[in-house]
C-alpha cells in the first residue's frame, strides 16, 4: 500500500486515464471505416491503432496532429481505401469532442484539495486545451509532448516534468492507464505509479504489452481519490 502522505504532486496521463480516448477514437474511426466499406470490429481497430501510433511517434518529433493524420493514412493503406486530407486531419479535430470518464471531474476536485496536480500527455497544447475545459480543474503544471519534443515512453518526458516541478522524485506519484507509455518509464526512474486499469481484466487491444508493475492498481480515478483521502 502506498503512503500517500509522502507525495506533494500527482501527475496524470490524460487520454485513457482522465478522458475516454477509446470511445473518442472509435467515435471517429468507426463511421469513417464503415463509409469506406471496411467491416472490422472495434477490437481490430484498436489493435491496428496500437501498431500504427507508436510507429508514427518514433524518430524525429512531429506534432500529434501530424501523428494522428498519419495513423489515419496507415489505416487507409492497411485496409486499402483512399483517404482525403480532411479525413486524415479529422481524427485530431475530433479530440475536442472527447469526454472525461464519469468519475474523473469529481475525483480531480477531491485530489486537488490535497495535492498539486500535473498533466503529462502525448498531445499538442491546443488539443489539450479543449480537454482542460472539460476536466474543470486548474492544473498546476502541464507538460505536453509538443513542449518537450518527444513522446512517452521516452524518459525525456518524465525528466522534464521532474525538472519543472523542482521536487525529489519520491514526492511525485504518476497516475496512468498505460503500462507501456507511463508506468514502465516512470518506474524505471524511481517514480511511484498508480495503474488505472479501466478495462478490469479485459485484454487491452489499444496498448502494447509490457512487464511493468505499478505500485498500486485501481479501477478508476474515483477509487484513487477515495484511497488518497484516507
Amino acid at each position: 500500500m502506498l503512503d500517500f502522505a509522502q507525495f506533494e504532486w500527482l501527475s496524470f496521463d490524460c487520454y485513457g486515464t482522465l478522458i475516454d480516448w477509446e470511445s473518442g477514437l472509435l467515435g471517429y474511426l468507426r463511421p469513417l471505416l464503415q463509409q469506406k466499406g471496411c467491416a472490422i470490429g472495434d477490437a481490430e481497430v484498436l489493435s491496428l491503432y496500437s501498431e500504427f501510433e507508436p510507429r508514427e511517434q518514433a524518430g524525429e518529433y512531429r506534432s500529434y496532429r501530424e501523428v494522428l493524420a498519419s495513423v489515419v493514412r496507415d489505416f487507409a493503406r492497411e485496409l486499402r481505401f483512399e483517404v482525403t486530407k480532411a479525413e486524415a486531419a479529422g481524427l485530431a479535430d475530433s479530440v475536442r469532442d472527447w469526454d472525461p470518464f464519469a468519475d474523473t471531474v469529481a475525483a480531480l476536485h477531491r485530489l486537488h484539495s490535497r495535492y498539486k496536480l500535473a498533466i503529462l500527455s502525448n498531445v499538442d497544447g491546443d488539443l489539450f486545451a479543449y480537454s482542460a475545459r472539460k476536466l474543470q480543474v486548474p492544473f498546476d503544471c502541464v507538460a505536453t509532448a509538443q513542449q518537450v519534443r518527444s513522446y512517452k515512453p521516452s524518459l525525456n518526458n518524465f525528466e522534464v516534468l521532474l525538472q519543472r516541478l523542482g521536487i525529489p522524485r519520491t514526492r511525485l506519484l504518476h497516475v496512468a492507464e498505460s503500462l507501456y507509455h507511463d508506468v514502465g518509464p516512470a518506474r524505471s526512474l524511481g517514480i511511484a505509479t498508480v495503474w488505472v486499469n479501466r478495462r478490469q481484466g479485459k485484454a487491452s487491444a489499444a496498448t502494447k504489452l509490457t512487464d511493468a508493475r505499478p505500485d498500486m492498481e485501481v479501477a478508476d480515478v474515483g477509487k484513487l481519490a477515495e484511497l488518497a483521502a484516507c
